[in-house]
């Protein structure tokens, strides 16, 4: 996979973001997106080897569509600056996502601004045993990886249900529970870039299991 190159196109959509730019250059589009879907089916292909748990997600489903949705978000440029994508990817199960994009690039896991029903699980298992979540945000390794913690998207107050003074309550107030793991351009474009992916997918492991297993017992 030629990663200069798909920078290379997003730079330039970037710097002509309208359709006639697109369609002028949709030969190129499809080459970029093609190539980098053939690299994420065999990141897919590798992921289920080391995990037995792992949900196959073919590249078509696993790559968002590069459109922003205007219908919502008449603002927006008619395209996205990334490419993202959600690997592992089965109904109630949290999230690993890749974002590539020349504003950031990143890779996530866990929940973004999860319905009230699953928020309401999550808490619930941090109530009952959040000091396991906590010992999985403090193993060191995971810190090196997602340096800035939890995503920051907290309530100002104590949610509805518990005690200020929970030994959890700086858990529970949490809107997101996500950790991001940020990339740069030139790890991206080395040619170890596959198993940098694989190794913060291996230590988010333990933290979206935790997720998971909250939303779905």
């Amino acid at each position: 996979m030629d990663f200069k190159r798909l920078f290379r196109f997003l730079r330039d959509l970037n710097k002509n973001n309208h359709k006639e730019w697109m369609d002028a250059n949709r030969k190129e589009y499809h080459a970029v997106r093609d190539s980098y879907k053939k690299w994420l089916e065999a990141l897919d292909a590798e992921l289920t080897a080391i995990d037995t748990d792992y949900e196959h997600t073919p590249p078509g489903k696993a790559l968002n569509r590069i459109n922003n949705n205007l219908l919502y978000h008449p603002n927006r440029p008619v395209y996205k600056d990334n490419f993202g994508a959600v690997l592992d990817k089965a109904p109630h199960k949290s999230e690993f996502y890749i974002h590539l994009g020349i504003s950031e690039s990143f890779i996530a896991g866990g929940f973004y601004r999860p319905d009230k029903e699953i928020l309401a699980s999550i808490r619930d298992a941090i109530d009952y045993d959040g000091e396991e979540l906590q010992k999985i945000l403090n193993k060191p390794a995971f810190r090196k990886l997602f340096t800035e913690g939890l995503y920051d998207d907290r309530l100002k107050t104590t949610p509805k249900g518990y005690d200020k003074e929970h030994p959890h309550i700086d858990l529970l107030r949490n809107k997101s529970y996500v950790v991001v793991h940020n990339l740069k351009e030139t790890a991206i474009t080395s040619p170890g870039f596959k198993e940098e992916v694989i190794a913060v997918y291996r230590e988010l492991l333990p933290f979206r299991n935790y997720l998971s297993k909250a939303v779905t017992v």
